[in-house]
């Protein structure tokens, strides 16, 4: 079962426009609720216009949450969360891949970074009013 704070390495997340190829991305869980779709959002290592600090931004035009310089695995480089848009991940989906080792646990957020980092995609203007719901829910239930 996955959880708010997992990184998961996603061998097969999106199509090489060029080649066609299937590529990868790593993603960060924010909300898991009880038979319901997977709230998350991907990480980047692309600083582009990024700020560092503060770690939250939701300016224009990439909103964003710093992670980090080093947060375990191989996430060594400096990793931001994009806060742009996404559907959620259909859970069965998600699980299915997960099996079949196509999605794989890399690392673990400790909670008092997760709870800064849930806030701040809670706010983000791109998390529907239903995500922002369940961020907040997991959120009250973090121990102080």
């Amino acid at each position: 079962m996955v959880a708010p704070g997992e990184i998961y390495a996603h061998d097969e997340f999106y199509e090489d426009e060029k080649t066609g190829r299937l590529l990868p991305k790593y993603l960060l869980i924010l909300a898991a609720p009880r038979k319901d779709d997977i709230v998350y959002r991907l990480l980047t290592s692309r600083q582009n216009s990024r700020p560092k600090d503060p770690c939250c931004y939701h300016g224009n035009p990439l909103p964003g949450y710093f992670l980090g310089e080093q947060l375990g695995g191989p996430l060594a480089e400096p990793t931001w969360l994009d806060l742009r848009k996404l559907q959620d991940y259909d859970a069965d989906t998600f699980s299915t891949k997960a099996k079949n080792g196509s999605i794989r646990l890399v690392v673990v957020l400790p909670t008092p970074r997760l709870r800064d980092v849930l806030n701040c995609a809670a706010a983000a203007d791109d998390t529907s009013t239903r995500q922002e719901r369940c961020i907040r829910d997991f959120v009250a239930q973090l121990p102080r």
